[in-house]
């Protein structure tokens, strides 16, 4: 596969994969009574309202970070009404759970996509794995383009769930802590929460945590996909 159809596979599974992580947003918030998203259109695999609210983290920057580093990197957000928020913390760490967990669902669907194929013989497990070779095909062609595009969206969908989920703020993983909180916490947490220097300090912490963290998670992810390969 050509420079130009990998990076162009790499942006198509990027701006679906966040699409859906932030419809989930916000569905989750439309089901706990939270309204905003929905008016704003969010509740949909149209990743045009989603691109329309965060134009750069969904379109501008992950196509430079494509042409700079060959990997996408970029951001999205959901709205919702504070109040709502800060009267049903519950509900709205659910809300931030439902963007990873969708993630997680696409791990899942790509995952059981590479076991057909194995199962088939149309896949085979590489003797050696990167995110854009979690799986090799028998045959060039089309076989080669589904596995390539198949282990892509296990690749980034594992970021996306394992990145978002860690307990850092702005993460969604931060977002979820007032499900273990008594209730009385639960508001005072919201409150430290919304202070605006910790969205950046977070970051920088989170992506130097990310690393060998996801390295770990992957390499295990592996092992479960291709039972006794062995990789490490």
């Amino acid at each position: 596969m050509n420079a130009g159809l990998e990076a162009a596979a790499w942006y198509v599974v990027f701006l679906f994969s966040v699409t859906v992580h932030e419809a989930a947003h916000a569905l989750a918030a439309k089901r706990g009574g939270d309204l905003t998203a929905y008016f704003g259109g969010q509740v949909s695999l149209d990743p045009v309202p989603h691109i329309r609210r965060e134009p750069f983290g969904m379109v501008i920057l992950p196509i430079l970070s494509l042409i700079i580093f060959k990997w996408p990197f970029g951001y999205a957000s959901t709205p919702y009404d504070p109040a709502w928020a800060h009267a049903h913390p519950r509900r709205a760490a659910w809300m931030s759970l439902a963007g990873p967990a969708a993630n997680l669902v696409l791990v899942g669907i790509a995952a059981a996509g590479i076991r057909i194929g194995v199962g088939l013989g149309v896949f085979y497990a590489p003797e050696s794995v990167m995110a854009s070779r979690v799986v090799a095909s028998v045959e060039p062609g089309l076989g080669e383009a589904a596995a390539f595009l198949l282990g892509l969206f296990f690749c980034l969908n594992l970021i996306l769930f394992l990145f978002n989920l860690l307990p850092i703020p702005p993460l969604d993983g931060s977002g979820a802590l007032p499900l273990l909180l008594p209730a009385s916490a639960a508001e005072r947490y919201q409150q430290w929460m919304r202070q605006p220097m910790l969205a950046l300090i977070g970051i920088i912490l989170a992506w130097n945590v990310f690393g060998s963290l996801f390295g770990a998670v992957f390499r295990a992810a592996l092992n479960l996909l291709y039972p006794g390969a062995g990789y490490h």
